[in-house]
């Protein structure tokens, strides 16, 4: 079995205006490849600085989402699935995202880890952060690689909880 982690930072309320993607792919349980990307939205204005500290300064001579995405797609082969913490989110961006540029989005289905944390360890809060605190996983909050790396984490702890019958089948998430 092998997933990829996905994560996106945006510049505004716009699904299209991706700033920052990463990707994490985990091959078996380790993760064996990860790549990141700033990418130039089709906007100037930055509403999320605050949040993830990327500004346009940063992203200005970057490629946009059309220029950089064929380069990153290769990274999906022989993927089954993409996993993402609210996942609606990010499949949201890279749909409207693959839409605006006239490419075709990836044929993977998402599974959602807070959907898999709010099932498998019934935590409080199932916010990035605090799942990551209670698993013990660092984790540099809205760094694009940082989170995606920590939800292709999330799983490999959520597949050890019951080696002998797969945690993440009888979930559903």
């Amino acid at each position: 079995m092998a997933f990829v982690a996905i994560d996106f930072e945006t510049a505004d309320f716009g699904r299209d205006s991706a700033c920052s993607v990463a990707l994490v792919r985990v091959e078996g349980n380790e993760i064996v490849a990860k790549t990141h990307a700033l990418i130039r939205p089709p906007r100037s204005r930055f509403q999320f600085t605050y949040i993830h500290g990327i500004t346009w300064e940063q992203v200005k001579n970057q490629p946009t989402f059309g220029e950089l995405w064929p380069e990153m797609a290769p990274f999906l082969s022989g993927a089954d699935y993409f996993v993402a913490h609210n996942a609606t989110f990010d499949k949201g961006v890279l749909e409207v995202c693959c839409l605006k540029a006239g490419l075709q989005p990836p044929p993977l289905p998402f599974r959602c880890t807070v959907k898999l944390a709010r099932q498998v360890w019934r935590l409080p809060s199932n916010k990035l952060n605090l799942v990551c605190e209670h698993l013990n996983i660092p984790l540099k909050h809205h760094d694009a690689l940082s989170d995606a790396e920590a939800c292709a984490r999330i799983v490999l702890e959520a597949k050890k909880m019951n080696p002998l019958k797969s945690t993440l089948r009888a979930v559903r998430w």
